[in-house]
């Protein structure tokens, strides 16, 4: 056991580190979170939408409202919720970036350790054979020793060094913890993405079967009059080649709805063997009305890019500090207490109790430029991800202006494909009434039905990209990913 003097001199050594620790300073530059500029903007977007015409909804632009909770729920489709809670619940991206989260944590605690003593039990035992000529008579001793006892040795963090190491790793693990939330973030966004691109391809794969069949009563109608002398084969050949040119659109649109599903699967972890996605129809999904729109000022707080970035440069920062205090003086704090016997047994008795306590010093002088060039480099290291921050800002502002122009002319397209769509219905109108007097002929009133069908067409492409940009408006400001209720996720970048 240790005596009460060595007891003492270790008490008072670990005070003296302790304090040595507290009051040393931490070299190196103090972050400081970079303020977005005041001129900060989505430029010449709209802050509000116009009308997308009378029989469609008129969305609202809700300037500085949060995203809120499961915004996917907006849509009004319990299919679409159960495909996000599987989604959630099952993909293997975010079980890599929770264990990718945990790897960066517990390095935080690796570097933390260096703030404390080091505590070592060492135990060895030998035996010696100690040979002599006495007055030409050789003699040989033969012993034991039996060493065992504690080293304790602790370095006094005075410049900060390891303290600028931990801020460095608890960044890092900041950087994962946003990584999770930005894999989240794209996770919901692209499986509603899916979602309603399904639901896009079944509807345009119905109005080309519309289309299709059409042009099929046409060119049988077209071989008729042919037959009776009343029509041209070339007539016979443009209606043949109609129906070839319009069949040849089913083929992509069966492969976007196969692709959709297919991806939508992925997303949900399963296989296609494993899952096959639900039926998504647009006219099951509600159009969000109400659209929050994140102020310029929050919303750099509020993309988990960003917020990576950001922890980024922090790290940058701190490792400014790491290498500072690389150019300073280390000071190493050495106690040990060893029993010392010839045998096991005296191993116990405190008469051969050993102690000793020490201090040693190492100051750089001369590594040929090593450690200057290695605080250089993290400065240079530092000016670089704050580039790559100020990009990544950029870019989110930019991406958030474009879907909110994408909107705008949504509202547009959408109310002249609407007006497109109805005047094709009251042409056909007009041509059946007319074929019902005699003041017109079947194929006219086919002729119609195509416009109609292409209308249809073209109404329905606008429909779904009014969906799609609406979603991607709400992954744009950051999708509520802080209400997102994961274990992993509650820490320090909440």
């Amino acid at each position: 056991m240790i005596n009460h003097r060595s007891a003492v001199v270790m008490k008072g050594w670990i005070l003296g580190s302790v304090l040595g620790t507290l009051f040393g300073c931490a070299v190196g530059p103090d972050f400081a979170r970079p303020e977005p500029s005041p001129a900060a903007g989505y430029g010449r977007s709209p802050m509000s939408l116009p009308a997308a015409g009378p029989a469609d909804v008129q969305q609202h632009l809700l300037p500085g409202n949060p995203v809120l909770g499961q915004w996917w729920e907006l849509f009004h489709a319990p299919q679409l919720n159960d495909t996000l809670a599987l989604a959630i619940a099952g993909s293997p991206t975010l079980d890599t970036a929770r264990a990718t989260l945990a790897q960066a944590q517990q390095a935080i605690a690796v570097v933390a350790g260096g703030l404390y003593p080091h505590a070592d039990l060492g135990a060895s035992g030998t035996r010696e054979r100690e040979s002599s000529e006495i007055f030409t008579s050789p003699s040989h001793v033969v012993g034991n020793l039996f060493n065992i006892g504690p080293t304790v040795s602790f370095s006094p963090d005075i410049f900060g060094g390891v303290r600028r190491q931990i801020e460095q790793q608890t960044a890092l693990a900041q950087v994962q913890q946003y990584e999770l939330a930005a894999a989240y973030l794209s996770l919901t966004g692209n499986a509603v993405i899916q979602a309603i691109n399904i639901a896009a391809a079944g509807e345009q794969i119905k109005a080309v079967n519309d289309i299709v069949g059409v042009d099929q009563q046409n060119l049988e109608l077209t071989q008729i009059e042919q037959e009776a002398g009343k029509a041209a084969m070339s007539d016979v050949l443009s209606a043949r080649s109609q129906l070839a040119a319009d069949r040849a659109l089913l083929p992509p649109l069966a492969q976007q709805l196969s692709a959709a599903g297919d991806a939508l699967t992925i997303l949900v972890g399963k296989t296609p063997a494993e899952w096959t996605p639900p039926a998504f129809a647009l006219d099951t999904l509600h159009l969000p009305t109400d659209l929050p729109v994140s102020l310029p000022s929050i919303l750099v707080h509020e993309r988990p890019d960003i917020l990576a970035g950001e922890a980024q440069l922090h790290a940058a920062s701190a490792a400014i500090g790491v290498a500072t205090a690389q150019l300073y003086p280390n000071v190493t704090l050495t106690a040990t207490w060893t029993q010392a016997s010839a045998s096991t047994a005296g191993l116990l008795e405190g008469t051969n109790s050993l102690w000793s306590f020490g201090a040693g010093l190492t100051a750089p002088i001369f590594h040929g430029g090593t450690l200057s060039a290695q605080r250089r480099e993290a400065v240079d290291a530092f000016s670089a991800q704050l580039g790559i921050y100020r990009q990544t800002v950029l870019q989110a502002f930019g991406q958030v202006a474009d879907t909110l122009q994408a909107l705008e002319h949504d509202a547009l397209a959408l109310d002249a494909e609407r007006e497109a769509l109805d005047t094709a219905q009251a042409s056909l109108e007009l041509s059946q009434e007319s074929y019902r007097e005699g003041a017109a002929s079947f194929i006219q009133v086919l002729q119609a039905q195509r416009l109609f069908g292409q209308a249809r067409l073209g109404y329905a492409e606008a429909r779904s990209q009014r969906y799609l940009d609406t979603a991607q408006l709400f992954e744009a400001m950051g999708g509520a990913w802080r209400d997102w209720k994961d274990p992993a996720m509650s820490g320090s970048a909440h």
